[in-house]
């Protein structure tokens, strides 16, 4: 084994037996697990964020298949590497089977053609299509290829498989068992949980603190909990801002504002602030939950987001989170009612789909001299000329008459 390249290149899993974690898709019992088992894959995509086995899933079938295997990266790989793939798949000389699993790793970076070009080929049979990608394949690859497809969706792997790993690497020759290195369970933990989910992430940061710290006096390598928390740094965070975890997070952030619950959607807030989340963008969802759901029930709550919006644009970052935790706390512990929300939705509902009739003729302007005479404002009543600036009159067409589209409910006082 070469020493020289990354650790966590050198402990990628050899066969199934070694590969740590996605029980879920990789169980005895699972059909993915018995289909590498028997050699008898189908076109797969394996979706999940960096650093959970996708690749390595991809090595462990490259060393149980019968088939030829290639492995491109669609960063650098085009249409004229496919059809070289291809070609080498059906010369019988070469590959008497006349087919082969071609590994695309980052297969959404592949543009519309270059997707379009594989399909023939896994459609006959020729290439048994792997593809890695951490963005939801069902946005980013083809229809035609997902149809062709089993998706497999990899989770961010545990604490307690990262550890595993770790601990398998200190007595791997392939790993770092060359080393003279004394280190706690307890330290291999800590590492762990700072890499969330990440194992890539693990294993580069166990190698960074064995490499950069000095040999004791009794011949060891002690690796403590301030050179681990050095070599790894601050947690990581699990956030694209124009990925999944983007549209997954906000989703949270909203339903903890619309549930009531301030800690959540402070949470969440920094999450999104964390993770690089345009502050305005965020500013603009408070006002959508001032007005969707709390609404009447506290109309202040939408003062109160409109003015955040407007600090914050003119504040910006870093002050600019104060602004927007306060706000979206303000949002989160207001009285809740959707009652406009829903107003609005079913009034819109009846304006596209049904003949709604005419405006009343009492509550027309007569815009032009003479349009009186049709009946323009013919018996309005001004409520202001009336006790209680009220007086009873028909606003509805005729039509919609006796239809409620605000219905005030219990919360608003």
């Amino acid at each position: 084994m070469d020493l020289s390249k990354p650790l966590a290149y050198r402990m990628r899993p050899k066969n199934l037996e070694e590969y740590v974690g996605q029980e879920h898709i990789l169980g005895q019992d699972k059909i993915l697990y018995r289909t590498i088992k028997a050699d008898r894959l189908s076109s797969i995509i394996l979706w999940g964020p960096p650093g959970c086995g996708k690749t390595s899933l991809g090595r462990v079938i490259s060393e149980t298949t019968k088939y030829k295997f290639t492995k491109i990266n669609a960063v650098t790989a085009g249409v004229s590497d496919i059809k070289k793939v291809v070609e080498e798949a059906k010369n019988v000389f070469l590959n008497p089977t006349g087919k082969c699993i071609l590994f695309i790793d980052e297969i959404h970076r592949f543009n519309k053609l270059q997707q379009d070009a594989l399909l023939p080929f896994v459609e006959d049979g020729t290439v048994i299509l792997i593809g890695a990608t951490t963005e939801n394949p069902y946005f980013e690859v083809n229809k035609a290829l997902i149809s062709r497809s089993m998706v497999f969706k990899l989770e961010p792997l545990t604490t307690e498989d990262i550890f595993k790993v770790l601990k398998m690497s200190l007595e791997r020759e392939e790993g770092l068992k060359s080393f003279n290195i004394k280190v706690e369970d307890e330290t291999l933990r800590k590492i762990a949980e700072v890499s969330n989910g990440d194992v890539r992430t693990a294993l580069n940061g166990l190698e960074v603190a064995v490499l950069t710290t000095k040999v004791d006096k009794d011949g060891f390598i002690n690796i403590t909990n301030e050179i681990a928390k050095d070599s790894v740094q601050n947690r990581k965070a699990i956030f694209d801002k124009n990925g999944d975890s983007h549209y997954d997070n906000i989703s949270a952030f909203i339903k903890s504002m619309r549930g009531s619950d301030p800690d959540a959607a402070i949470f969440y807030l920094a999450r999104a602030l964390n993770g690089g989340e345009d502050p305005m963008f965020l500013a603009r969802r408070i006002v959508i939950q001032a007005a969707e759901d709390v609404g009447m029930a506290n109309p202040q709550a939408l003062v109160v987001a409109t003015s955040a919006m407007q600090a914050v644009h003119m504040v910006g970052m870093p002050e600019a989170k104060l602004i927007l935790s306060e706000a979206a706390v303000y949002v989160a512990t207001s009285k809740k009612s959707n009652a406009t929300y829903l107003g609005i939705n079913r009034a819109l509902q009846d304006v596209q789909t049904m003949d709604t009739g005419e405006v009343p003729m009492h509550i027309r302007n007569a815009t032009r001299e003479g349009m009186e005479q049709f009946g323009y404002g013919e018996g309005y009543k001004y409520p202001h000329d009336y006790p209680g600036h009220f007086v009873e009159q028909q606003y509805l067409p005729d039509k919609m008459l006796g239809t409620k589209y605000y219905i005030k409910d219990d919360t608003i006082e």
